[in-house]
């Protein structure tokens, strides 16, 4: 896995954070009266999802996190299967929320400051096409919102790579297996979960406190 200092990553965090945040406030008033109350759903894969599934959980107005497989061509795959690499699937996570509490654009925030949108087919010692970087979108609303945040974090430079996340139509999400649901929570002194997780969930969390449940 790539090394980088606490404080690097913050410093990036912080530069990310704060660029997204005036992205976010100038469009929040229409996302947010667009579908005030309304419950809805959004897909990404940003790696393992029993990572991705440990931080969208703390995050007030998510309402459940579930991991899952899409984007491949095999019907009712399995996670040996999907591992293989050779399913064309990703380990995605959809995250169902109340829009009135967290907007499209603040998951996109969070999706972005959760992993590195810039290593292509792998995250950390995490090697495959399963784990690579993507946004599926449900409508052109997210679509465009997703290919803006792209376009605008790649304008002004904030990462030193180019983003290679895929932007690509939902087409359908198949829900794991229950032993790969709350992965984390359920075993979190396993190795994979304390070493690789429990860091990573913690700098989350620095990061959104003031977005905590």
């Amino acid at each position: 896995m790539k090394i980088k200092s606490l404080l690097s990553i913050l410093l990036l965090a912080l530069s990310v954070s704060v660029f997204a945040a005036g992205l976010v406030n100038k469009t929040q008033a229409v996302t947010r009266s667009e579908a005030t109350g309304h419950i809805d759903t959004a897909t990404f894969a940003s790696g393992c999802f029993w990572c991705a599934e440990a931080k969208f959980s703390q995050l007030k107005g998510v309402l459940k996190v579930t991991a899952g497989y899409t984007g491949g061509h095999v019907a009712h795959p399995d996670y040996e299967l999907v591992c293989t690499g050779t399913t064309g699937h990703a380990e995605a996570f959809n995250v169902v929320y109340d829009s009135a509490v967290i907007t499209y654009d603040e998951l996109l925030e969070a999706f972005f400051l959760s992993h590195d949108p810039t290593e292509l087919n792998r995250q950390g010692n995490d090697f495959g096409t399963q784990y690579r970087s993507a946004i599926f979108y449900h409508n052109k609303t997210q679509e465009q919102r997703a290919l803006y945040y792209i376009r605008q974090f790649t304008e002004q430079r904030i990462y030193s790579r180019k983003i290679v996340t895929e932007v690509t139509a939902l087409t359908v999400f198949y829900e794991a297996e229950k032993s790969q649901q709350d992965y984390y929570k359920k075993h979190p002194e396993q190795g994979y979960c304390r070493y690789v997780i429990q860091p990573e969930l913690e700098k989350f969390k620095q990061i959104f406190k003031e977005k905590l449940k």
